[in-house]
């Protein structure tokens, strides 16, 4: 029969056994990556992160209410959607600040009316764009860092203090995307937005 002494021997080389494999498996490295696929990978974590769908993705109505159209993911506001007219006096400083469309891709506001951009890598989206036009735009608010300005609500002052690495990043994980051919209007300026009481 064999000893309490032995039992705890074995006891002994079980628990060593063990906690080597773990150690082992805790040190073991992930499978080497692409040098093209960590970036796509951090991008996609930082869009999703930053809820770029929230405005850029056109939505279904579900019984719970809006939901991503992830077949249209991140191509901006529908180029044939219709909006509605804007009720007249519900924006100024007393008043709503901004009011938005049924799938959150078009938004009413002092400024005027502003569309979520096409983020895809279509034509009609970031497809002529480099890293450097993408950083640019995000410093600045500026479309392709030097066209026009962009429009609330897109947070362009909040998304510039990311790193350049993070916004290569980001820039990677859109240009990955498939393509979705959709052009987006052009912002309505204020001036044709219904004055209140008209």
């Amino acid at each position: 029969m064999p000893s309490r002494i032995h039992h705890q021997s074995l006891l002994r080389m079980c628990l060593a056994v063990a906690t080597l494999g773990a150690v082992a498996a805790c040190t073991q490295q992930e499978p080497p990556r692409t040098a093209e696929a960590a970036p796509v990978e951090r991008g996609r974590y930082l869009v999703n992160i930053g809820g770029c769908s929230d405005c850029h993705t056109p939505k279904l109505f579900t019984a719970d209410g809006p939901a991503s159209d992830n077949s249209r993911l991140l191509s901006g506001h529908p180029a044939a959607a219709k909006l509605p007219p804007l009720p007249p006096g519900v924006i100024g400083s007393d008043q709503w600040g901004a009011i938005a469309n049924n799938d959150f891709t078009a938004w009413a506001g002092p400024w005027g009316v502003s569309f979520a951009a096409n983020l895809t890598p279509d034509a009609t989206g970031l497809g002529s764009w480099t890293p450097e036009n993408f950083i640019q735009a995000m410093r600045t608010g500026k479309h392709m860092g030097v066209g026009r300005p962009i429009l609330p609500p897109m947070p362009w002052m909040d998304l510039a203090l990311m790193t350049d690495e993070d916004l290569r990043a980001v820039f990677a994980y859109l240009k990955s995307l498939p393509p979705v051919s959709n052009a987006i209007p052009a912002p309505v300026p204020p001036a044709e937005n219904p004055a209140p009481g008209s």
